[in-house]
Order: C-alpha cells, then structure tokens, then sequence
C-alpha cells in the first residue's frame, strides 16, 4: 500500500459514505497514498470502521478476498471462499449440505452480511439465504465482536459481502460457460454500462443458471439467479443505486451424513463409499425461492460531511422433505443396538418443514472529518433498524431403516404429522456513534452502541408462546501506531451480544422465564506490517474471547441456567501479495483452543486451527505472455467431534491440494481479444477424508466426508 497506485474498474463507491470525492479517495498514511477509482483495493476494507480504512491502519484484524482471488481459485460459494483464510473451521457439512455456509470463524458460528446489511437467519434456519459468489465483487471476513457497530452478533465475528454495481465504463460485459465433475454447468453473464451520455445513469445486469449432481448418489443441485441494478447520479455528490435479485434453488442435494462407524472408525462391515446417500428420492426436497430489492442512497454535503442510507426487504421461502441417517441403530424400544449396526444397518428418521421469512433492514449514518488541534477526527453517527417475521410448520417421524452397504431406495416413505407452527415476529433498533482520531502516526477509534431488541414467538399447535425485550449497551476501542518503516503495532477491545432463545429460572425452576442474551469480549493484539512500495501486508494477531451468560442445561428438567462460559484463545498470521508483478500469495497459520467451560471440553465440531498457502502467476513477457498457473495447499488441524459410545470423538487433520490456470487468449492474436480459459481442482489427488463429525451418543453419531476431487473448466468472453 506504500506509495502506489491503484486503478481497477468495478464500481464500489455506493458500498460505504462518500466522505470524499469517490473518484479518488485519499487516505493518509505516512508519506503512502492511496488512490482507488472504482473498486475498491484489496489493502482497504470498510467492515471494520463502516467506511473505507487501510488495513494497515485499523485495528483489528480483517482478511479481503476480492474478485480476482475469487475467480483465480474458481471458487463456487462462500464456503469455498474461506478455506484459505486463518482462524476459519472450514466444511462443518463435509461436501454433503452445501445448501448452507457453514464454517466456524474463531470458534463461532458467525453472521453473514450484504452490502452492509445482516442477512436474518430464520429461528429454526430453514430459510436461510445462500448467496451465489459469482455476483459479489469482494468479501470481508471481519474477526472478533463487532456488535458496537452491527448490534447482535456472535463473538467469533463476521462476514461482509459486497455485490457487483454499476461501473463508470461506458460499455462492458462478459459470458462465461463452465463445465466440471459431478456434471457441473455453469453459464454467468454480466453486461452493464451507461444509459446516459454524461454516465448519469447507469446499468448493470447479472444472471446465472448453474448446477451438478452432488457427491451422493441420486442427489443434484440447480439454481437460476438474476441480478439487475441501476445507479442514478454519476460520479456526482448525490447518488442512489437500486439493486434487486431473484433466485430460485429448485433443488439442493441433500443434508444427510454417514454414520460414524464405518467413515470416521472403521466398522466390522467395513467402510462405507463415498458417494453413500442416506436418504431416499421418494421424499427428498430443498426448493428455496429468494426475492430482494436494495437500495444504497449517498449524499455528500462538503468535502467533509456526507450522509448514507441504505435499505433491504428479503423474501426467503423453503420447502424441506428429508430422510436422513440418525448414525446408529435404535430398535423398537429405542435401545441402541449395536449387532445390527455391525451388518450396516442404521434407524432413519423424517423431517418436513414449510418455511417463509420476511426481513426488512436499515442502515443511516452520518459522517464527517474535522479537527480540534493535533487531533484530527473522522466521526460517525448512525441509526439502523431491523425487523422480521418467520412462519414455520414442521414436522418429525420415522422411516424405515437403511443397509449403507446395500441401499434401498424408493421405498414407501410416510410424511411426518405437522408438529410446531411457529410465527416468530423480531425487531431490533439500534444508535451507535464512532470517532477515528488521527494524531499524526497514532490512530485511535471509540465506537459505543445501544440495542433495543425485541422477540415474540407463538405457538399455535402447543399454545405458548414466548417474548424478550432486551436491551444492551456494546463498545470497542483500539490504538495503533503506524511506523514511518510500515510496521503498525496495535491493540484492541471490543463487545458483542447475542440473543439465544431457550427457557431459563434463577431459583430451581420454581419460576422460569426467556434467557437473556450471551455476552462477548475479546481482546486483541497484534502487529501488521506494510512492506513500502509494495503491495505485501503482514499480520499477526493473538486474541482472547470470552463468550457468557451460555444456558446450560440442568439434568431431568425443562429449563436451563445461564451460567456457561465458552473460551477462545487463539494467534494468527496471514502474509498478502495483491498481485505484484503478475504474482499473487495468500499464506495463513493459525491455532486455537475454543473450549467450553462448562463441560471443560473443545466446542463440538471446531478445530484447533490450520496453515494454508495459494499462489498464483501470470506471465509477464515471452511467448508464454497471459498463461497463469498455481495451486495450493490446505492443511486443516483435528477438530472436536462430540462424544460416541466409545467417549470422545476427534476427527483428524487432514492435507489438500489445489491447483489452477488460466490462459489470456488475446495473446494469440487480435482476433481472440477478450477470450479467456481457465481450468481448476480442488483436492487435486482425491484424499479421501472426513471433514466433521457430530457425536451425541447414545442417540446421534453423524460424520460427513470431505470434498472428493473436482474439477472445472471454463471458457469466457468479455468486453
């Protein structure tokens, strides 16, 4: 970031408020300057502060993962976009329910957020939004609580994903086809320009039509998505983008597992395939409809003080049918028993669920730059609110049970009776202030929140229903000093909440009432290093998390008490090259120990860290000008998997490899300007693994199998 210049081309200036002229936003560092026209450099990122901020000069720690990086490893969700970042507990799910993101980040499940707004989980987490990568032009991975300028959120941190929007070009666009295992398509196409001459208003349309087969049998997935957006106002002091998409998952696989004998411990049957689906096509259905409007208003006021707005309204339906594998074998009177389990049998269950959630989110701040003396501050106020409503039916039962050496499938399967009815209403109004305060090399930011949330869910089946009415006051603080040589060391303090719903009593249950929310802290260290006139960041990073106020539940009663306690302590190191001459590198360590206090064992599927590497080169020069390759290597520490009938469950470590390329066709000629191939693998030599297990014997013993090899080829045009 010392000293150079960065000018590439996909608009990003709607994303955060435009306290300076978006066309050249200037940040000071030392004798650095940065100078980003459209999208935003990979060195900067806004999750952190809300607005555009070096990484070397905030506090915290943030890894960006930006298109180029995202189309260079042919990443096809979020889930595989994170694999290469440190603190990450990749693939909870295996390469089986990919319908989800589901990876831990410090030891926590953590939100994910687009365009600077959270995108609302339904209660039970059927409906719940799965964005396509391929319409995002970046994503930030923000660690550790963040609730001062996000309100609820879990103490391992967040993620925040920023669309594609419109561009200053005048004319552009590109279509791509793409074709891998599993019989993978994948048609993207991506056109947008000006619809005015002056570039007042401009347009960008993105659609996808994609799907396989999964990795089981009898399963497939398909998805079509579209994504048109508008942005009125040029490169003028007042804009407003108008963002939509629409996505309809028909199908997405499957969310079963395999029982933990024969995948993870070997069985007396031996090992069960790879490909084995525990469920039954008779009745197997995800069909998730998702339908959003966005919009993004900024208006600068002077060169110092501006005002941004922003908007979404979501729709998520879900239809869910599933018969699933419970791991072991009950007989009728549920009795584990273990000679059936040693021929391959194992109980199977139902689960059914209709699902609807509407969201509606808001975010307004304020922003400003002023001084008072040596201290010169770039201030932030703001308001956002949230509100949602979820209706669920759903419903569990039985199903007759499967031979995982010899499956049978399309058996008569009965639908499981509605059992819950549920309509969850919440709302959540939050004001948060913050101010960055520069003294010369020394940066300090204070930001403090105050939450009003509330909850109420009805039970129309049982007749209870249940409320909550929290309200809660986060913060974080930090400093960092920014060497003239480019070392910044730093440190920081921050606070989450996060509401949990569950019945609690604080006098033996003789009264009860709905749990307040968990608690997080976390205090961090760390130094990041910016290697002047290059484009090469350096960070290292210790942490302690404390996360309380986690229900734990009492023996032989219907109510918990809040006296849980998760710990999290952890040091990472993350080294980025963003593309320096023709080469980039993403190199990651990590270790953790999450550990529960309560039972003092580690959180149930997290792992204790991992390394990683990925680098990628395109040839400058010679005849071999445009042809890049790389790979990479992802090593992933064992992780906790519950417990099993013979005590506690660890899965292994494991070691993959990737690899890539890609060819610049114009190389050849003027005739092949703008075409380009490119090909890649993820588990280049198809290790055979488990990624996670889920043990809660006597009842559950589930494991999932990693991602086998999967390869990919497309071939693009653009202009």
């Amino acid at each position: 970031m010392a000293g150079f210049l960065v000018a590439v081309g996909t608009a990003q200036a709607a994303e955060t408020p435009p306290t300076a002229d978006p066309k050249t936003i200037k940040t000071k560092v030392k004798a650095e300057s940065i100078v980003v026209k459209g999208r935003k450099s990979a060195a900067v990122a806004s999750s952190g502060t809300k607005s555009d901020t070096p990484l070397i000069d905030t506090a915290q720690s943030i890894t960006v993962i930006d298109r180029h990086e995202l189309d260079m490893r042919g990443v096809l969700s979020l889930s595989q976009a994170v694999r290469y970042t440190a603190g990450i507990t990749p693939d909870q799910r295996g390469s089986t329910a990919t319908r989800y993101d589901q990876f831990a980040l410090r030891g926590f499940t953590v939100p994910n957020f687009l365009d600077g707004l959270k995108l609302q989980d339904s209660p039970t987490g059927y409906a719940t939004a799965q964005i396509d990568t391929s319409r995002l032009d970046r994503i930030e991975v923000l660690k550790g609580p963040a609730s001062a300028l996000y309100g609820q959120s879990s103490p391992g941190g967040l993620v925040a994903m920023s669309s594609r929007l419109p561009t200053g070009a005048q004319s552009y666009g590109s279509l791509t086809a793409t074709g891998g295992s599993f019989d993978l398509y994948r048609v993207d196409g991506d056109v947008g320009g000006s619809l005015t001459r002056d570039g007042f208003v401009r347009y960008r349309l993105y659609g996808t039509v994609n799907g396989s087969h999964s990795q089981l049998s009898q399963t497939k997935s398909r998805r079509y998505s579209i994504s048109p957006a508008v942005t009125i106002g040029g490169d003028g002091d007042t804009t407003l983008t108008l963002l939509g998409n629409y996505q309809d998952d028909p199908q997405n696989a499957s969310y079963g597992s395999v029982p933990l004998e024969g995948s993870l411990r070997r069985a007396a049957f031996g090992r069960i395939k790879q490909d084995f689906y525990d469920g039954d096509p008779n009745f197997e259905e995800f069909n998730r409809k998702h339908w959003a409007t966005t919009y993004i208003f900024n208006h600068r006021f002077n060169s110092n003080w501006a005002f941004s707005s922003r908007g979404r309204y979501d729709d998520v339906k879900t239809i869910y049918e599933s018969v699933y594998s419970e791991g072991v074998y009950m007989d009728a009177d549920y009795v584990r028993d273990f000679e059936q389990e040693a021929l391959g049998n194992f109980s199977r269950g139902t689960a059914y669920a209709n699902e609807r959630l509407k969201n509606l989110a808001f975010d307004n701040q304020f922003t400003g730059r002023f001084s008072t003396g040596i201290l010169h501050h770039s201030v932030m106020m703001g308001f956002d609110y949230q509100q949602s409503r979820a209706t669920e039916y759903d419903g569990f039962g039985s199903a007759p049970s499967i031979n995982v050496l010899q499956p049978v499938y399309g058996q008569t399967i009965t639908p499981p009776a509605i059992s819950n009815h549920y309509i969850t209403d919440q709302h959540q109004i939050g004001l948060y202030a913050q101010d960055q305060i520069d003294i010369r090399d020394f940066h300090l930011t204070g930001s403090l929140r105050n939450d009003w949330y509330r909850s109420h869910q009805q039970d129309y089946i049982g007749g209870s229903s249940s409320s909550q009415s929290p309200e809660q006051i986060t913060w974080r603080a930090s400093g960092l000093y920014h060497f003239n040589f480019g070392l910044a060391p730093y440190i920081s303090y921050s606070t989450s909440f996060q509401p949990q719903s569950g019945i609690t009593s604080d006098n033996g249950g003789r009264t009860t009432r709905q749990a307040d929310p968990t608690m997080g802290k976390q205090l961090e260290g760390g130094v990041k290093y910016q290697i002047p006139g290059l484009p090469i960041l350096l960070t290292a990073a210790g942490f302690h998390i404390e996360q309380t106020n986690v229900l734990t539940a009492v023996p032989n009663a219907n109510y918990s008490v809040e006296n849980g306690k998760v710990r999290s302590d952890g040091f990472e190191f993350e080294a980025h090259v963003n593309v320096y001459k023709g080469l980039t590198v993403v190199a990651t360590v990590s270790t953790q120990k999450v550990r529960d206090l309560s039972t003092h064992k580690p959180l149930v599927q997290v792992g204790k860290g991992g390394e990683s590497l990925f680098a990628f080169y395109t040839m400058q020069s010679t005849p071999l000008k445009g042809l890049g390759f790389g790979g990479g290597l992802r090593h992933v520490a064992s992780s906790y998997g519950g417990t099993a009938s013979y005590g506690d469950v660890t899965v292994p470590s494991y070691t993959l490899f990737d690899a890539t390329a890609s060819y610049d066709l114009a190389n050849l000629g003027h005739a092949f300007k703008g075409w380009k191939v490119q090909a890649s693998v993820r588990n280049l030599f198809n290790k055979r693994y488990v990624a996670s297990c889920y043990g809660y014997a006597p009842y559950d013993e589930w494991c999932w199998y990693g991602e086998r090899r999967a390869a990919q080829a497309s071939v693009g045009f653009s202009w």
